[in-house]
């Protein structure tokens, strides 16, 4: 059983969050390098969402297709898997899911994806969470847990009003800082 939300009630606000698969898998405890304090801030931001959140997906549904190809949605029992249940379950529930329409682009994946040289190396199965965010009408805020990477495109993505809330933010600086020295 999960121990109690420790969440404030204002952090849920906006109410909609485009949600990053690696958030998923360190809920899942499938990220073995982060800390516990990481995995229970995953757990305890997806139970909120899924309790009286909203999400931004695509209609062509390649988030979802990436959370059901990296998580155990029918038979799993982290949180992570159960977020992906509660997705299934109201991904056509316009109170609680927005499905976001993307155009295909040659050259940066979606037509919604930010034009920006600074962007030219982010990575392409990343793309359609920055296209979603972008496209919605209330650009809502992406939730990212350790993918470090992030924090360099960050500031790029900030420029055209897509934001990243980053959950495990000690754990993700720790990383950059192993991955790139700096």
């Amino acid at each position: 059983m999960m121990p109690p939300l420790t969440i404030p009630a204002a952090t849920l606000n906006p109410v909609t969050y485009v949600v990053d698969t690696n958030v998923l898998l360190v809920a899942n405890g499938q990220h073995p390098d982060v800390s516990p304090a990481c995995v229970m801030t995953c757990r305890e931001w997806l139970t909120r969402l899924m309790a009286e959140g909203r999400v931004a997906l695509d209609d062509a549904y390649a988030i979802v297709n990436e959370y059901q190809h990296k998580t155990h949605a029918s038979d799993g029992q982290g949180v992570g898997d159960a977020f992906v249940r509660w997705v299934l379950r109201h991904h056509d529930d316009a109170a609680r899911c927005d499905l976001v329409h993307l155009d295909p682009h040659v050259q940066r994946g979606f037509l919604s994806f930010p034009v920006d040289v600074d962007l030219n190396h982010f990575d392409d199965s990343d793309r359609k969470f920055v296209a979603v965010a972008h496209a919605h009408p209330e650009r809502p805020p992406i939730l990212q847990a350790a993918d470090s990477k992030w924090l360099d495109w960050a500031p790029h993505l900030g420029e055209h009003g897509v934001q990243i809330r980053f959950l495990c933010c000690e754990d993700v600086q720790e990383f950059h800082v192993h991955k790139f020295g700096h």
